[in-house]
């Protein structure tokens, strides 16, 4: 695709998921997006076939980025010997992140896009039950090689799978929270409190 073309699909993207964000999918309309985005009817649907199929590509490419920031957290803590220092320093990662996270997005489009699922097409899920999977096996391991350096310590026993699972919830009711509050330092403040957890848990 030419550059132009590219630059193009991009800003209909950006302008997608800004305005689907705010104001949910079924509430935003291609008219809007084509006017947000600066562009023309005919350039959008060179790019994508239906309002459908842009969803398909938004949630492709947030679950993209998404991953992207995962690999990028672990790939900064392997050098750590201890697994459990690797865990929180895990955690640290994103919580020196987090204002800046908010900053460029005040929600989580998995949840603007899925609350609404039925009107988007079949396979919208799918990048986000890829992008889930992901995070779910690699915080599992940091999870499980924690828990057997630590041995027999501590008096609360934590399945990994599930501990993943509330990493991941709690990125996305820290969205919700600052959604709802206007208040953004809520990412941040609640990976804290899931840090100071961890950290119990190791001792």
């Amino acid at each position: 695709m030419p550059r132009d073309g590219r630059r193009n699909r991009e800003r209909i993207l950006d302008a997608a998921e800004s305005l689907i964000i705010d104001g949910g999918y079924s509430a935003t309309s291609l008219d809007a997006i084509i006017a947000a985005a600066g562009t023309s009817k005919g350039a959008f649907f060179h790019h994508f076939g239906s309002k459908a199929e842009l969803a398909d590509a938004l949630v492709e490419r947030y679950a993209d980025a998404d991953v992207g920031q995962l690999r990028a957290a672990l790939a900064s803590v392997g050098e750590q010997a201890d697994a459990g220092a690797r865990l929180l320093a895990f955690l640290d990662w994103f919580i020196a992140g987090a204002d800046e996270l908010m900053g460029e997005q005040s929600s989580c489009l998995y949840i603007a896009v899925l609350v609404e699922r039925e009107l988007v097409g079949a396979g919208t899920a799918q990048p986000v039950r890829r992008a889930v999977m992901e995070w779910r096996g690699a915080v599992a391991d940091l999870v499980r090689r924690a828990d057997a350096e630590r041995g027999e310590r501590g008096a609360v026993a934590l399945s990994a799978d599930d501990l993943a699972d509330h990493l991941f919830v709690t990125f996305e009711g820290a969205f919700l929270l600052a959604r709802a509050t206007g208040d953004a330092s809520h990412m941040r403040r609640q990976l804290a409190t899931l840090r100071a957890l961890v950290a119990a848990w190791l001792a």
